[in-house]
C-alpha cells in the first residue's frame, strides 16, 4: 500500500520540480511618475540629439553631464536641467536658426534606460519617447529564445513597478522614467522544456498504471 501511495504521488512530484523558480525581484509597487516620459525634464545621463539639415558638423548625440549641462557645437555649454523636451526643442532650435539660414533643426531628448534580463545584449541604451517597447528591446538585440518579450517588467530602484509592458506599447504612454530598467523575464521551466516534462509525466503515469494493475 505504501509503495502504491509513493508511486501515485510521482506525477505531483514531477510537476513540483518543473515549477518555475520564485522571482528574485522585490514585490511590485505602484508607479508614481509625475510626468510621462515625453514630458519629463532632462536629467544627467540623458542624450540631446541634434539634427541640422546640411550641417553634419553641428549634428550629433550629446550627453547631459552630471551638472545638467550639455555641450553643443557653436552654442557651447547649455544648461538643460529642469527643461522639458518641448522647451528644449524650441530654445535650441531658435538659437541655431539665429545664425543658420535655410536650415531645418530637429532636437530630440533621448532617455537612458537599462535593458536587462533575457535579451541578447543587455546594457544601458538611449531611447526616444516615440519608440515602442519592442523598439527599445531591439536596441539590445531583442529577446533570447528563453525570454518572454510579451510580459516586459518595469524596474525602478531595484523594485518592480506594477503592471507589465506589451511590445506594441509606446514608451511615452508608459510609466517608464529615465534611469529605469526594462526587464525581460525568462519563460517558465515547463514552457522551455515542454517536451521533457510531457515525456516525464507520461512515463510516470504509465508506470503508475502498470503497478496498479
Amino acid at each position: 500500500m505504501q509503495r502504491r501511495r509513493r508511486i501515485a504521488l510521482l506525477p505531483l512530484a514531477l510537476l513540483a520540480l518543473a515549477a518555475p523558480a520564485a522571482a528574485q525581484a522585490q514585490p511590485a509597487e505602484d508607479a508614481s511618475a509625475p510626468a510621462a516620459l515625453g514630458d519629463e525634464p532632462a536629467r544627467p545621463g540623458d542624450v540631446v540629439r541634434v539634427r541640422i539639415w546640411r550641417e553634419p558638423d553641428l549634428s550629433g548625440d550629446f550627453p547631459v553631464e552630471e551638472d545638467g549641462v550639455v555641450v553643443l557645437p557653436r552654442l557651447g555649454r547649455v544648461d538643460v536641467s529642469g527643461e522639458t523636451p518641448a522647451r528644449l526643442r524650441t530654445a535650441i532650435s531658435a538659437r541655431y536658426i539665429a545664425f543658420l539660414q535655410h536650415s531645418s533643426v530637429s532636437v530630440t531628448v533621448l532617455r537612458r534606460v537599462q535593458i536587462a534580463g533575457a535579451v541578447r545584449n543587455p546594457g544601458l541604451y538611449p531611447v526616444d519617447a516615440t519608440m515602442t517597447v519592442a523598439d527599445a528591446l531591439a536596441l539590445a538585440g531583442g529577446a533570447t529564445p528563453q525570454g518572454r518579450p510579451n510580459t516586459v517588467q518595469l524596474v525602478r530602484g531595484g523594485r518592480r513597478i506594477s503592471g507589465r509592458l506589451t511590445p506594441d506599447q509606446p514608451l511615452a504612454g508608459s510609466a517608464l522614467r529615465s534611469g529605469d530598467q526594462l526587464f525581460v523575464p525568462e519563460r517558465s521551466f515547463i514552457s522551455r522544456n515542454a517536451t521533457v516534462v510531457s515525456a516525464a509525466l507520461t512515463a510516470g503515469v504509465t508506470l503508475l498504471i502498470t503497478v496498479l494493475r
